[in-house]
């Protein structure tokens, strides 16, 4: 195991992201059971986290945006600086819906189509957002949820205003048809790596990646379906599971995700104008943690001394003899893995 090579692929951002959603999912569950008699703002706070890290981050890199130009000849700087402020956007948009939810459970007195406004902007804006992200090479998981749950948007909003009456079942056919596709993504990283496992030409490295994306992909699809499954029953009354049981497998879902934030690279540089890894920052902010990030395990070798005693050690390389130059008097020597020709005797004919 390496620790540098682990933490340097670390991914701060969506690590805050599904640690947040898992801490709000457990209180929401809780709170839904009864067992907690919170108000939805204090149910709320996990996200509230989220937003507020996201705003101070945001105004941290404007403002070292501002006061350097001249970082933004570096690079990709520019782009960089653009993805955050669409990921703010978005984000914005995002808590003004959360503020209706809470404030529309709090009190109750008008419309849930109003409340699922920001989330209609949102959606047309992420189908910009993943536009300009797949033009600039660039990574926008959030905006591809959001454009493509549109419709599941405006089906929850007519179903909660009672303007359809609906099974949840079907008001969730959206989300079904996503997580069919979700599902032939885990078949095929099935399929190929049981390919790659047969194969003999394919490296023990290669093949365990294939294992690993399967293994999460699998990992993080089957519980997020049982759990949407479990919920949709649940809402339209066929069994009596507690909230807390149906939640269950969301959370296995988000801990897989949390584990996978240790080996995605990425990240915006921009994220309170740190303007580098965030693995760097940390260990620049914090010196002592140098002496951990460079421990690594190798679990392969054996712990007994007499194998270790076994091990031949390697043959010295083979000397080659000097050639003396007779008429500049220079020794001339040759490297081990290279030769050098011979300079061609010299032939002088005498006349008779």
């Amino acid at each position: 195991m390496n620790l540098r090579g682990l933490f340097q692929d670390f991914n701060p951002s969506k690590f805050l992201i599904y640690s947040c959603l898992l801490l709000f999912s457990v209180l929401l569950s809780l709170r839904l059971d009864g067992v907690i008699q919170w108000s939805y703002w204090a149910v709320f706070t996990p996200i509230w986290l989220w937003k507020l890290l996201v705003i101070i981050g945001a105004s941290v890199g404007t403002g070292v945006w501002a006061h350097n130009p001249q970082y933004r000849a570096e690079g990709e700087t520019c782009v960089e600086f653009k993805a955050m402020l669409i990921a703010v956007g978005l984000h914005v948009l995002l808590l003004m819906f959360e503020v209706l939810v809470c404030d529309r459970v709090a009190r109750g007195n008008y419309f849930w189509l109003l409340v699922f406004m920001p989330l209609f902007f949102v959606s047309p804006v992420s189908v910009a957002a993943c536009v300009w992200g797949f033009r600039h090479d660039r990574s926008l998981e959030l905006e591809v949820l959001c454009s493509v749950n549109i419709l599941q948007f405006i089906f929850i909003a007519l179903r909660l205003d009672r303007i359809i009456n609906w099974p949840w079942l079907v008001v969730c056919v959206p989300l079904w048809i996503l997580m069919s596709f979700l599902c032939l993504v885990v078949l095929y990283y099935i399929i190929w790596s049981v390919l790659f496992l047969r194969s003999i030409d394919i490296i023990a490295e290669q093949r365990r990646t294939h294992i690993t994306m399967a293994i999460s992909w699998m990992t993080i699809v089957v519980p997020l379906l049982t759990f949407e499954i479990l919920l949709v029953h649940k809402l339209d009354d066929h069994n009596s599971l507690s909230y807390v049981c149906v939640f269950v497998p969301l959370w296995l879902s988000l801990l897989t995700l949390m584990a996978t934030t240790f080996g995605q690279k990425g990240g915006n540089h921009w994220w309170f104008g740190i303007r580098k890894d965030f693995c760097h920052f940390l260990l620049e902010l914090l010196p002592f943690l140098r002496e951990y990030g460079n421990v690594s395990y190798d679990l392969q070798r054996s712990n007994d001394p007499e194998a270790a005693e076994e091990v031949p050690a390697p043959e010295p390389p083979p000397k080659i003899a000097p050639m003396f130059h007779k008429k500049t008097g220079v020794v001339i020597t040759q490297s081990p893995g290279k030769y050098f020709v011979p300079p061609p005797k010299l032939c002088i004919d005498m006349p008779d």
